[in-house]
């Protein structure tokens, strides 16, 4: 088999990852215990390679181009995986190691997922996890994430979709808001009340607000004074401030049920739930990091009341 990748090559690619990641020739020397020089012949020597610039060099700094950080993303996960191989190989695969990349909605990362990773951190303290809590889609290919946290599972043959949790939903609202406009008993009461909106952020369409009524599964839509985006737990916020009533999933208004600060309506409408599911990118080779994330995430969430 003809080789494309020499000693030197793989060499440059570590070196270049290095400076990626440190924002510097300097930077990345000292930390290879090389010269700075060295780092930008390693660089200089991907760039012909490749045909392309991966830094744009000024007196003061570098930074990566859009070509360089693609590139160094997918280096990164390559170089990451050949050091998991060698783990694996020497029989070493319990000692876990490297950047573990996840992608989380803003509620399930605050009351799911973050809770949860201390523990994680003790059992495989040499995981280094990189979080990102938005509500933007992500790309696998382009940004190099591991795992992703979503309620839509996409429709995309590359990707494997574990099913986490169905999280129930509750409408609630503050007490001073249901003093002052009424208590509603049915889903026709809806129409005389302030009905919080949240619009999905990746296409602006209103989410509507889901119910069961006579063992059929109802969805209700209205107008609103107030219209939320990007962050469901602004909606949240707004309801406890007497605002409005607002469908949100149960785990995250769960405290202020108890404390009281708001309270549950139209129960008898309930039993309404949305999945969250775990993806990531369809491989033969799934990283021991990545599996022991996915069986402790899963085991996790089936213990959870």
């Amino acid at each position: 088999m003809h080789r494309q990748f020499d000693d030197l090559m793989l060499g440059s690619i570590e070196l270049f990852c290095l400076a990626g990641e440190l924002g510097g020739f300097t930077a990345a020397a000292t930390a290879a215990g090389v010269t700075p020089a060295a780092v930008s012949r390693s660089v200089a020597r991907l760039e012909a390679r490749l045909g392309v610039r991966l830094f744009v060099r000024s007196t003061r700094q570098i930074r990566l181009t859009d070509a360089g950080r693609v590139y160094m993303e997918q280096c990164r996960q390559a170089l990451t995986q050949f050091a998991d191989a060698e783990r694996m190989a020497s029989g070493q695969e319990a000692q876990l190691s490297g950047r573990l990349r996840i992608s989380a909605p803003t509620t399930y990362a605050h009351y799911r997922l973050l809770p949860a990773l201390p523990a994680f951190h003790r059992e495989h303290p040499g995981i280094r996890l990189d979080l990102h809590i938005s509500n933007r889609n992500i790309g696998f290919a382009d940004e190099a994430f591991d795992l992703a946290i979503r309620v839509r599972a996409p429709v995309d043959s590359s990707l494997i979709v574990r099913h986490l949790e169905d999280s129930a939903l509750v409408v609630v609202a503050a007490p001073a808001y249901l003093a002052a406009h009424g208590v509603p008993r049915t889903l026709a009461d809806l129409a005389g009340h302030e009905c919080i909106q949240f619009d999905l952020p990746s296409s602006g369409r209103r989410i509507p607000w889901l119910f069961r009524q006579d063992g059929a599964d109802v969805e209700f839509e209205a107008e609103s004074s107030y219209t939320v985006s990007e962050d469901v737990l602004g909606g949240v916020t707004l309801a406890r401030a007497g605002a409005g009533l607002f469908q949100a999933y149960r785990f995250v208004v769960q405290e202020y049920l108890e404390s009281g600060s708001l309270v549950e309506v139209l129960a008898d409408f309930g039993g309404r739930s949305r999945p969250y599911n775990l993806l990531y990118p369809h491989s033969r080779f799934v990283p021991p990091r990545v599996r022991a994330f996915i069986d402790f995430l899963t085991a996790r969430v089936a213990a959870t009341p």
